[in-house]
């Protein structure tokens, strides 16, 4: 047992660590390809990887409903997700990119209030998310000046987006009971939204896949982003997050970005003022406040079930 614990643990520093740095390694990658073409590769591969070695040790196919289940569920969190927020570090820095999806927690306690109505409003909550968005609306101070450029607009309005679509995700996972092993069927919702992902580049985005033009970089970013961001990160993760407490496996939620906005400003040189620095922290802890605050009514709703 005190193995296992030890484990999840080591398993819970790989992701609150690497997750945070495949926001550079994105950042890195959208200079020679489309964010969206780039998280298609990604999550296709790894799926594929991941799948493949489920089915190598003799596990067999989920049934349709399930598979229709997690492919809604990746069409949801990986291509909205995922998708939206590799294209959108395009246009904004990596460090930015990472403190918009820190607030994904908020976005899914708005989305559990509506859609499973088991979320109850309490000061904490509410304080939370104002903390929460608050800090966002601060960081923005100092681009004022990026505000006006359509690009900068743009990266911003879809990483938002990514942020509800990752949310909604996340939701359906808790609510729908799949019976599928978490790993297996993440490999599932990563092929599934990898191939959507690449055929909206192709076919709509009008993006064309011949990697004898793949540059080194270009390599480096996506081989990273398959092998570290999603086969070895993830895999740490749902081992942590079978092993120890749910709220305590949140706790790479407030890691993540502070590794990204560090990576940003040293390797990439992408902007970091005290403000940023501060407003940051601000954001973090009232995404703690909510996730606190989540845990706790999620707490008193299982005692009065049970």
């Amino acid at each position: 047992m005190r193995k296992s614990n030890t484990n999840a643990y080591i398993a819970l520093a790989i992701v609150s660590i690497f997750w945070g740095t495949t926001y550079l390694a994105s950042r890195v990658g959208v200079r020679h390809m489309h964010g969206v073409m780039l998280a298609g590769l990604r999550q296709a591969v790894a799926g594929l990887l991941i799948t493949g070695f489920f089915l190598l040790r003799g596990y067999k196919l989920p049934e349709k409903p399930v598979l229709s289940k997690l492919f809604v569920i990746g069409t949801l969190m990986l291509c909205g997700g995922n998708g939206l927020l590799t294209w959108a570090l395009k246009y904004i820095p990596s460090g930015l990119g990472a403190i918009i999806a820190a607030t994904i927690p908020i976005w899914i306690t708005i989305a559990s209030y509506f859609l499973v109505k088991r979320t109850r409003l309490s000061i904490q909550l509410i304080i939370g998310m104002i903390l929460g968005f608050g800090g966002v609306a601060g960081i923005f101070y100092n681009y004022l000046s990026s505000l006006m450029n359509p690009d900068f607009q743009f990266g911003i309005l879809i990483a938002f987006c990514s942020c509800i679509f990752w949310a909604l995700g996340s939701v359906l996972t808790a609510k729908w009971a799949l019976g599928v092993n978490y790993l297996y069927g993440a490999g599932f919702q990563m092929f599934f939204s990898g191939i959507i992902m690449l055929l909206v580049a192709m076919l709509f985005l009008g993006q064309h896949l011949e990697v004898g033009n793949f540059t080194t970089e270009l390599w480096e970013s996506l081989l990273y982003l398959i092998l570290v961001g999603s086969v070895f990160s993830y895999s740490a993760y749902v081992f942590a997050l079978n092993n120890l407490p749910p709220a305590q496996v949140s706790i790479y939620a407030y890691i993540n970005p502070v590794v990204a906005v560090l990576l940003g400003w040293t390797l990439l040189h992408e902007n970091l003022t005290w403000l940023m620095g501060v407003c940051s922290l601000v954001t973090i802890g009232g995404v703690f406040l909510v996730n606190n605050a989540f845990n706790k009514s999620k707490k008193k709703l299982t005692a009065i079930t049970d």
